[in-house]
């Protein structure tokens, strides 16, 4: 990926940024650094009243084509974006599925009358997004999922269960992986769905983490309805198009999370200078090996973009997963004995939730073990593990 920045990109960097500097005033400055993993719960309202600013000033989707609603934006300027956006401390959006994941995924494998109909509306803000993929006997391994789907007359009906449904309290519409092929197994007879959320056969259970907030959700389908012409990619190719989107998601936007990582580790090197942590050889080492590490990470990821997904993204899932997971860790290292503390109805201080939400990274978006055999067997070209 050529992620070269001439001028013309500088002037776009200093557009944004003048753009965020005049906006985040007033009503909105206090939503900075608000939102994100493990804060979904904090200012929903008010971020969503935010997302819409941005959008009614061109400020969504800016990766998506003209035609589409979006500006067309070369990958250094979705860098720059996603950049300045992080660094303004600007709150976590509450779109992200649908600008980053089923949006993309609509422009590549949907209809003209599916692009019409949902893509106007994401550029908007006016319909949120959740995603039906995991259930309890198939978390990472999509091939394994049990959701029916069953066609009857022009429509669909949809029955099963979807767990760690991020944010499905507040969507509107699920893009759903289902078995539409009775009878089939594995990858083949699935089917890619969008499915409205408020209808009488949809019931939505908040799963309450570590962190005391849900934005976790299980999803309960009772023959919940869907019209027939809302399949993306066609009956049966349910595994292809879940599999873009996932690569959709490991893309740009990852850049602003990094950024973010940057400032949670800034965080945690000044809690062990104010608790004298610093001073300890070890604690130094690991710090700066994090620091190291992060550069590594972001590296990697701009190598990678532009080009072909699934495996550059499994390396980079594994890369910062895992340095986020330690960076929690050795958060509560370096604070001490008052990371054992907590506030009066178990409010967490920030290094508290990096710790307690970053346990799951590992897991969430899929898992380690997922990310690994991907790696070896296409990558490696060692022997597929044998499957039942």
């Amino acid at each position: 990926m050529d992620a070269t920045q001439h001028d013309a990109d500088e002037r776009f960097r200093a557009e944004i940024r003048g753009w965020l500097e005049e906006n985040l005033t007033g009503r909105f400055a206090a939503l900075r650094g608000r939102g994100g993993s493990g804060r979904e719960h904090e200012d929903f309202e008010a971020r969503l009243e935010w997302n819409r600013h941005l959008a009614a000033a061109g400020w969504t989707c800016v990766g998506w084509p003209v035609e589409h609603g979006g500006r067309g934006l070369s990958i250094a300027q979705q860098v720059i974006f996603h950049e300045e956006y992080a660094r303004a401390d600007a709150p976590a959006r509450v779109n992200h599925l649908g600008e980053e994941l089923l949006g993309p995924t609509l422009i590549a494998h949907g209809t003209p009358a599916q692009q019409a109909r949902f893509l106007p509306r994401i550029v908007a803000v006016e319909e949120l997004w959740c995603q039906g993929y995991s259930e309890p006997g198939a978390g990472s391994d999509l091939a394994a999922v049990a959701t029916k789907a069953q066609r009857t007359g022009d429509e669909w009906s949809v029955t099963g269960q979807k767990v760690w449904t991020s944010l499905a309290q507040h969507a509107d519409w699920c893009f759903v992986i289902a078995r539409t092929e009775p009878g089939s197994s594995r990858h083949q007879g699935l089917s890619y769905l969008l499915v409205p959320m408020d209808q009488p056969g949809v019931e939505v259970r908040p799963i309450l983490q570590l962190t005391a907030t849900s934005e976790f959700n299980e999803v309960f389908f009772d023959d919940a309805r869907t019209d027939a012409d809302l399949v993306v990619g066609g009956e049966g190719n349910g595994f292809r198009v879940a599999m873009a989107t996932l690569g959709f998601e490991r893309g740009v936007s990852t850049l602003a999370q990094q950024i973010a990582f940057r400032r949670e580790l800034d965080a945690v090197i000044e809690t062990a200078q104010r608790t004298g942590a610093i001073d300890d050889a070890v604690i130094r080492d690991r710090l700066v090996r994090a620091r190291m590490d992060l550069e590594v990470i972001r590296q990697h990821a701009l190598r990678t973009l532009g080009g072909a997904q699934g495996d550059g993204a499994s390396v980079a899932k594994l890369l910062w997963s895992n340095w986020h997971r330690a960076l929690g860790e050795l958060a509560m290292e370096v604070a001490g004995p008052e990371a054992l503390r907590v506030g009066a109805d178990y409010a967490l201080d920030d290094l508290q939730t990096l710790f307690l939400f970053s346990r799951a990274d590992t897991i969430y978006g899929g898992s380690d073990e997922i990310q690994r055999t991907v790696i070896a067997e296409r990558v490696l070209g060692l022997p597929r593990e044998a499957r039942p």
